[in-house]
């Protein structure tokens, strides 16, 4: 399968997610590795439970690089407009824990998306829908 960064418009140490496990019409299953870079905040044994949103985002974003490039289409920017009943069995991740985050679409449209998303570990489970919208291509 294609490399995330292929998929995502992020780079470098922005990439959070590892590798995608699953794809489909409906959505896209994920993993991570919690980092303990500091990149988005804790230290070198936790990172807040609320970075799940940009792994969440992050995730989302894949799913659309993947259906861009089976649409022979160009990797969009997108952006979080925001989060819905977001809820965690945690405060924080482990730093070295694994991740799976798996988005399933609620609603898509040309550039506006609702998604109901997952994260589960050992002893970790969050819930969040996510609002986001990706601007039209700019054809000129």
């Amino acid at each position: 399968m294609t490399a995330i960064a292929d998929l995502i418009p992020h780079s470098g140490s922005m990439v959070l997610l590892e590798r995608i496990i699953d794809c489909d019409d409906q959505g896209l299953t994920a993993e991570v590795a919690v980092r303990a870079d500091g990149l988005l905040g804790g230290d070198q044994k936790n990172v807040p439970a609320w970075v799940g949103i940009e792994y969440m985002a992050q995730t989302i974003a894949a799913y659309a690089g993947v259906m861009a490039k089976q649409a022979n289409k160009p990797i969009r920017l997108g952006f979080l407009l925001g989060t819905r009943r977001y809820s965690s069995t945690v405060a924080a991740f482990k730093v070295g824990s694994i991740l799976t985050i798996r988005v399933k679409k609620i609603m898509q449209d040309d550039n506006l998306g609702v998604f109901d998303c997952r994260i589960l570990g050992e002893g970790v489970e969050v819930t969040a829908k996510l609002n986001v919208y990706q601007p039209p291509l700019n054809n000129t």
